[in-house]
């Protein structure tokens, strides 16, 4: 080896031509180490990348315009739905009742109900259509309000009120009997607790008189001849009554 070169090595080595010097970090250094390590983290960001993809495009292109539409849907129905089936229910009631309370009753339910409505009060409109529904449903209710008389069901019974235990309160038992002679369960407000139940049989109140007159009646010869105490006719809301009565009634005793 000549002079010249063993001098240009040492001169090379002085200069530190044959250390490795890292480079300073950088965003491009830092981009070519991902570049190179792609192999390893490429499948889990490959992964983690469709998954962000099928996420935001379930919720802007289906949940999303799925719920918008649920909010419409509802917005419509509350605002124009709601008020057409309570101008329904009106309308008839107008034509079948044959008693103006009926028409006032409905025309109030009415208002309050597209009030509600017009509020963005669901629940109040709901129960307006409610309230209606029922109305019109009793005026459609036709039934004979029979007294009982059958083996182990009493006729009629007396009660001592709690606010008034120097009173006697006179109840003969009734049922409801449909066209088809079949009894009706109707919804019957019991006087002694305020409270409201679906019953078959109740006792309906009436005066001493009318309790003397079914007792006698059925101590005759076992048998109730006038066990008619009402009427309930197509179109009306009350009972068309043919034996005196006080207007109340229980339903346990």
């Amino acid at each position: 080896m000549s002079d010249a070169v063993l001098r240009e090595g040492v001169k090379a080595l002085a200069e530190s031509r044959f250390v490795y010097v890292p480079p300073k970090p950088s965003l491009k250094v830092s981009l070519a180490r991902l570049y190179v390590g792609r192999r390893k983290w490429g499948p889990a960001a490959l992964a983690i990348a469709l998954v962000l993809v099928i996420g935001l495009g379930g919720y802007f292109l289906a949940w999303r315009p799925f719920r918008e539409a649920q909010v419409e849907a509802a917005r419509v129905e509350l605002s124009e739905g709601l008020p057409r089936q309570m101008d329904a229910l009106y309308q008839t009631i107008y034509e079948e009742t044959k008693v103006q309370q009926a028409v006032g009753e409905a025309e109030n339910l009415r208002t309050r109900g597209k009030a509600a409505a017009a509020e963005g009060n669901r629940a109040g409109a709901e129960q307006a259509i409610a309230s209606l529904t029922a109305l019109r449903d009793q005026l459609r209710q036709e039934y004979t309000l029979r007294i009982v008389n059958r083996e182990g069901q009493k006729t009629g019974f007396w009660t001592f009120p709690e606010i008034n235990t120097a009173a006697t309160n006179y109840y003969v038992v009734v049922e409801a009997i449909g066209p088809d002679g079949k009894p009706l369960t109707l919804p019957i407000a019991n006087e002694e607790n305020g409270q409201t139940e679906s019953v078959a049989v109740w006792g309906a109140r009436v005066p001493e008189a009318t309790y003397r007159s079914v007792e006698a009646d059925k101590r005759d010869d076992g048998i109730i001849q006038r066990s008619t105490l009402g009427l309930k006719q197509y179109g009306f809301l009350d009972v068309d009554y043919v034996m005196p009565v006080l207007g109340g009634a229980v339903t346990r005793w």
